[in-house]
């Protein structure tokens, strides 16, 4: 099961800064890089298998886009020509430290991830076209940020050598079809630049916090958790999939509403269903258009009634499947199983988690104090049998471990 210093690593992406040594109109972080990155993923990949009846591992995918998580955060923002030549010289040492320091972190994890995650570093064999897709996705990622950058300051010495390195790799991806149809800039280039968008949307935008995280890193935080927990009840390949996209996708709406924070939808009746019926319109005016048509219906059965398990029954969406039991009858890939009672619990661990640091960090303001009162709601439940008070124990804050508090917010 997640260990606190699995979680940790999670959230130190959040204060990771990237590009710090360039104009920055916005901070860049590597958490939000690294979620942009995992829709990028998916989104080549979808293509790759509808389009050119590719055969791609998801589960080595999403693997494959958490064992690259590790090294990124252990290594911190190393320029990449540096990152490059280091790893062409002493990439065998590099992994076996990173292995090393994440060895007591991920020991308990089950489903064989010690050893895959191995042998994605050292067997170059291994999920070969899963850590192509990738490799595009992170350039890509990379080339989105840049064009801010390089649009505020394009006079900066040296910024054009870069530009040109970015572009580089990313025609050395070209052959896959979903960097043909990014590059034209148009319908699926809308949906990732959207979703994008979703990092200048800070979490709890009516407190100071630390360290700050966005929606999108928060959906990336929340699809990682949510692996995790589909390992641990030993859920089917389709399970794991469809866990771990619908985390990673669940406040895709926000990015035409905002966070509008649990307080807010709480205080008037019928207020939560009235928002709910407009980010369902908004999603499908404004959203569902500039996906290809055969990623059309997964995303919406991904975000739909997204705090609900479900099945597709004969194709058609069931949801509300009570329990625990029940859902096991349909650990089947045929049954394509959404686990959305684990997605809502680790979104609340992840609300916990972020209110819970920045009190630590002595920013102890209202608005956080009920933040962790409202998530801890959920320690006690159980979904999928997973016992999530020792997650939440975890991060408790406890008399004594509050650090300065922050002056007006303070209590």
């Amino acid at each position: 099961m997640m260990t606190k210093g699995l979680l940790d690593r999670l959230y130190e992406a959040a204060s990771i800064q990237r590009w710090n040594d360039h104009v920055r109109p916005v901070e860049f972080t590597e958490l939000d890089k690294q979620a942009h990155k995992m829709i990028l993923a998916y989104v080549l990949g979808k293509l790759e298998e509808t389009e050119r009846q590719a055969e791609i591992d998801w589960l080595k995918l999403i693997e494959g886009g958490i064992f690259e998580f590790f090294p990124r955060v252990i290594l911190t923002d190393i320029k990449a020509p540096v990152f490059h030549k280091l790893m062409s010289q002493k990439g065998r040492e590099i992994n076996e430290h990173v292995l090393h320091e994440m060895e007591r972190d991920i020991a308990g994890i089950k489903g064989d991830f010690s050893e895959k995650f191995r042998k994605y570093l050292f067997d170059s064999s291994y999920a070969r076209f899963e850590k192509r897709i990738l490799k595009a996705a992170h350039y890509l990622a990379t080339n989105w940020e840049f064009q801010i950058i390089y649009n505020t300051a394009p006079f900066i010495y040296g910024i054009d050598k870069v530009k040109e390195e970015i572009e580089y790799q990313i025609e050395d991806h070209y052959d896959l079809i979903g960097v043909q149809k990014l590059a034209l800039r148009k319908k699926s280039f809308g949906f990732i630049d959207l979703c994008g968008q979703l990092r200048f949307q800070q979490r709890w935008a009516h407190s100071p916090r630390v360290p700050k995280t966005s929606v999108l890193g928060h959906m990336l935080i929340v699809a990682m958790m949510s692996y995790f927990g589909s390992i641990e009840i030993g859920a089917c390949r389709k399970r794991i999939h469809n866990n771990f996209f619908s985390g990673l996708f669940h406040d895709l709406p926000e990015v035409l509403t905002r966070d509008i924070v649990s307080p807010v939808k709480s205080l008037v009746k019928g207020l939560d269903e009235i928002i709910k019926s407009y980010e369902k319109m908004q999603f499908e005016e404004r959203i569902l258009p500039l996906l290809p048509p055969p990623m059309r219906d997964e995303v919406t059965y991904f975000i739909q009634d997204e705090f609900s398990n479900r099945i597709l029954d004969g194709g058609t969406p069931r949801t509300g499947i009570p329990g625990t039991d029940m859902m096991e009858l349909y650990n089947e890939d045929r049954f394509s199983p959404v686990d959305g009672e684990i997605i809502r619990a680790c979104d609340k661990l992840a609300a916990f988690i972020e209110a819970s640091l920045s009190i630590r960090h002595g920013i102890k303001s209202l608005h956080l104090q009920d933040g962790v009162r409202r998530s801890e709601e959920y320690r006690n439940q159980k979904p999928g049998g997973i016992d999530f008070s020792k997650l939440f124990d975890y991060f408790k804050v406890r008399e004594g471990e509050e650090g300065t508090h922050v002056g007006y917010m303070s209590v």
